[in-house]
């Protein structure tokens, strides 16, 4: 058995609640050897000595004393104990959370949801263990057993020396099966993350396996991991229950070789009884300390697997990081956005996605920018919505480099429309008030108006208070669209950030919803990411990408003259809707 160390570090950064657990425990550890000598002392009067209730009337009511007190001490360090881990798993959520933040999208897509959220909910309740009951009793076993030995060789030095020298067998029998539990508990958390990931690929996939006719197949496959999770749960549950009993059975022997040793002095008068029997009552005690350690080393051993995949994720770089605020942002007025020398290139990838990329998206123009698919578009887009962070050059909003700015300040002056917008299973009001949660009626209704959503919202039963289901899927993909769309108008933001607003659209109401952009974007800056003619011919600037280059810029009606640009366009353009 070894301590984490990593753990320990993080116990005592959490100021003096581990000590008050172990001061408590020492205290209740000094009231329990005074209650077992008033016990011997009143048994030894008792029986011996032939003492009425009168006599030891007072060292009864000592004994209740002691035991209130004992009781108090226990309490005040279960709670102490509980508290350190309360704070530490907090602390340990909040800093998953950070780092996966930071990590961005490049260090999301790296990793499986199912499995951080697993590691960030159960993962991290696991180590509850380890703080609340371990890690105070690794103090309990090292301190108590030395307090009683303290006391016991000056009474009786036989009895101290067989309590000094059957101590080790209980920690020798606990490190040689702990070893193999923490394989065994390792490999339980392994399975179960595969099995968490597993488990919602195919929920996402149902309709997609169905269709293909694979469901049987995923069913099968889910009852062969489950089945693998039980036989791994089981391993570790066979050595926990062995280990009890080992454990049990050392500590049994030990405190039956006290007892048989004072028995055999009794018989023949080489100590007396009130000593003998007060060192036979501490007996148990000794030994407890031990026999708990056995029993939350097990209870524990998963939460230090666990800490092995929270300080994988703790230890990957950030790729999302602030630098010092220069001034904070208050814009009144759209601002104006140039990009300098821009580049930026994936980490799993040679080929850069942006290379030194220059442009000016005009304050209060719409800007239109087009190209094949892997050209650019969405690491622009990224790169200027702050999710992914320049490599190299500048982005800058009225002269301030973006990396200067407060984040949280820059986010919000930007309203985001993603191509795949995320829908929460909420109701229809709950996902428009992201944006603005304290949004009145009127602006709800005229930014689901402005998206054209507000006559199926009143259509509807429950109308603003209808649940959509996860991920919209009661919505279809038009209502998604619009939905998220409603929700950038609400925002009402100078900046303006559109990828394919009207992919999902018919052509009538993308017509409707185009006019409505190009009203609500007369003082904004937007940047439109569009693949139909419709939404580039209302803008203001088109902006031809490829390869991570602009290769072409200039109003729409300009590069529409020029038959080699137009025929160079429609090349790249994959719905021409007219």
């Amino acid at each position: 058995m070894k301590i984490d160390l990593r753990l320990f570090q993080f116990a005592r950064k959490q100021g003096n609640l581990l000590v008050y657990s172990v001061i408590s425990e020492i205290l209740k550890t000094a009231l329990t050897l005074w209650f077992a000598w008033q016990l011997s002392v009143v048994l030894d009067k008792v029986f011996l000595r032939e003492a009425g209730l009168a006599e030891i009337s007072g060292n009864l009511r000592l004994l209740l004393l002691i035991s209130l007190g004992r009781l108090l001490l226990g309490i005040l360090s279960s709670f102490s104990a509980i508290s350190l881990a309360g704070k530490i798993k907090n602390k340990l959520r909040s800093l998953i959370i950070e780092k996966v933040m930071a990590s961005g999208m490049i260090g999301l897509a790296q990793e499986e949801s199912a499995e951080i959220s697993v590691t960030l909910n159960t993962g991290v309740e696991k180590l509850d263990a380890w703080f609340s009951q371990f890690l105070p009793q690794i103090f309990f076993s090292a301190l108590i057993p030395l307090f009683i030995l303290f006391l016991v060789f000056p009474i009786d030095l036989l009895s101290g020396a067989v309590f000094l020298f059957t101590a080790p067998i209980i920690p020798i029998f606990m490190a040689l099966i702990g070893s193999l539990t923490e394989s065994k508990t390792r490999r339980q958390w392994q399975v179960l993350s595969r099995m968490s990931s597993h488990f919602l690929d195919i929920l996402q996939g149902l309709t997609t396996l169905k269709i293909l006719g694979r469901s049987k197949d995923k069913i099968n496959e889910i009852f062969q991991i489950t089945d693998l999770f039980r036989q791994s749960t089981m391993d570790v549950l066979k050595i926990a229950f062995l280990s009890a009993l080992v454990l049990e059975i050392a500590a049994t022997v030990s405190t039956a070789v006290i007892a048989v040793e004072i028995g055999l002095r009794l018989l023949y008068d080489k100590i007396t009884f009130q000593p003998a029997l007060f060192i036979l009552i501490l007996a148990p005690e000794f030994y407890q300390p031990f026999r708990q350690l056995g029993a939350r080393f097990h209870a524990s051993v998963e939460g230090v697997s666990v800490m092995n995949r929270i300080q994988e994720i703790l230890d990957k770089p950030g790729l999302n990081h602030s630098l010092p605020s220069l001034k904070q942002i208050d814009l009144k007025q759209p601002p104006e956005i140039r990009i300098e020398n821009l580049g930026f290139t994936y980490p799993d990838r040679e080929k850069p996605a942006i290379c030194k990329l220059n442009l000016h998206l005009p304050a209060g123009k719409i800007t239109a920018l087009t190209g094949p698919s892997g050209a650019g578009k969405t690491t622009l887009m990224n790169l200027i919505c702050r999710l992914l962070n320049p490599q190299t050059g500048k982005i800058r909003v009225d002269g301030t480099d973006l990396l200067a700015m407060d984040e949280k300040d820059y986010l919000r002056l930007l309203s985001w429309l993603p191509q795949k917008p995320y829908i929460l299973n909420a109701s229809i009001e709950e996902n428009m008030r992201l944006a603005k949660p304290k949004a009145t009626q009127p602006e709800l209704n005229k930014a689901a108006n402005s998206a054209r959503l507000l006559s199926f919202i009143e259509s509807l039963p429950e109308q603003w208070q209808t649940r959509v289901g996860e991920q919209g899927t009661r919505l279809s993909g038009g209502e998604i669209q619009r939905l998220a769309l409603a929700r950038a108008f609400l925002k009402n933001a100078p900046i303006l950030i559109l990828d394919e607003p009207t992919a999902a659209l018919d052509p009538e109401l993308e017509s409707e919803i185009s006019a409505t952009i190009r009203n609500l974007s007369r003082e904004k800056t937007t940047l439109i990411i569009a693949h139909r003619l419709n939404t580039i011919k209302s803008a203001d600037q088109v902006v031809v990408m490829e390869q991570g280059r602009i290769i072409q810029t200039g109003p729409p009606a300009e590069l529409f003259r020029q038959a080699g640009a137009l025929a160079l366009m429609l090349t790249r353009l994959k719905d021409t809707t007219l």
